[in-house]
């Protein structure tokens, strides 16, 4: 992978179960079949790089895909097929993403800083530059569940801005909060830029994107509409919105099913007969590009390459961490001992 490429997505896609118990939800991950299973694409087949230095903008309505996409980059969720490729360390900061309410924020930045591999004397070299970014002063040693969205994403911002990462995703976290508290963390973004890192700048506000991004992708109800310089993708996205709401009620309505329902309605196939009907206009569906694109094309869905003991490890495990959450143990809570492990090993 050419060291300039920071991420490589290829015809990615993400399918998501949509039973409604937990149960049929558990079975579904762990089967290979996915027979008389509901399910719904949030993304159908995005591709694009992006390179060292580069700010992108992903912009798109509701519902679109976008944090799931944001999520696939930053490693909170795997692809259902395509390929990915990521050079370097991700961290992505949204409203509250990652926190523990039950711990004050102090206690969040040594469980974060653990989390992403720091040793806690490292931890502790940062926590007073950390708070001090975050401008919470007192409010440091409340638990997180008392703050508003707007301390919750200082907090995150904060945090995530003083790791050593090569990708920084930020999902709609700069929304709230007040114009000073905004600056900084654009004058933070412009320092982590010019030192050659990458950014993806998740936003409804075009405003902020242009100002921020070079490139822009627009995700449109899971797939890629546009990517390219952010004026002339940006422009494209008003001129649809603008479209849009000119629609009545009913046309909106009618148009958001349709696109909703293709959704539900996407399968694997559809999207290889489209990029193989693309591969034969442009003359380069060669029997070897097919058998690549059927590759790349291929559903993997979670569990499907493991050993049946394995699978009864996953389930145990799951047991186990659902057991821990809703009880004490020796009257020693499951945030207890958390506290005890950050603050006395």
């Amino acid at each position: 992978m050419n060291e300039n490429i920071k991420v490589q997505c290829n015809l990615i896609t993400k399918e998501y179960c949509m039973e409604k118990t937990k149960s049929a939800r558990l079975k579904a991950m762990l089967m290979n079949s996915k027979n008389g299973i509901a399910s719904f694409w949030s993304l159908k087949g995005v591709s694009f790089t992006a390179y060292s230095g580069d700010t992108i903008g992903i912009i798109g309505i509701n519902g679109s895909g976008k944090s799931t996409l944001a999520r696939i980059i930053g490693g909170l969720t795997i692809p259902s097929s395509g390929e990915l490729k990521v050079n370097g360390e991700a961290t992505t900061i949204s409203i509250g993403a990652g926190l523990r309410g039950e711990l004050t924020g102090r206690e969040n930045i040594f469980l974060k800083g653990l989390m992403s591999g720091m040793t806690k004397k490292e931890i502790q070299s940062k926590v007073s530059t950390i708070i001090e970014f975050s401008e919470l002063g007192e409010f440091i040693d409340q638990p997180v569940k008392s703050y508003s969205s707007g301390m919750k994403s200082r907090l995150g911002f904060a945090i995530a801005v003083h790791r050593d990462a090569d990708i920084l995703i930020i999902d709609e976290a700069l929304a709230v909060g007040d114009e000073t508290f905004y600056k900084k963390c654009v004058d933070k973004m412009m320092e982590f830029k010019k030192r050659g890192n990458t950014i993806f700048f998740i936003s409804h506000s075009m405003g902020q994107v242009e100002k921020l991004c070079d490139q822009v992708i627009w995700i449109h109800y899971g797939e890629l509409m546009d990517f390219g310089d952010s004026r002339t993708v940006i422009k494209k996205y008003q001129t649809f919105t603008a479209n849009f709401k000119k629609l009545s009620k009913p046309e909106k309505e009618n148009y958001q099913k349709n696109m909703k329902l293709r959704q539900k309605n996407f399968t694997l196939k559809k999207l290889f007969d489209k990029e193989s009907a693309t591969l034969e206009t442009v003359g380069e569906l060669s029997r070897q590009s097919k058998n690549k694109l059927s590759t790349l094309i291929t559903l993997n869905p979670v569990g499907s390459n493991m050993t049946l003991a394995t699978k009864f490890l996953v389930i145990a495990l799951l047991l186990t961490i659902l057991f821990l959450s809703v009880i004490s143990i020796k009257e020693v809570s499951l945030v207890g001992m958390v506290k005890n492990f950050l603050f006395h090993h």
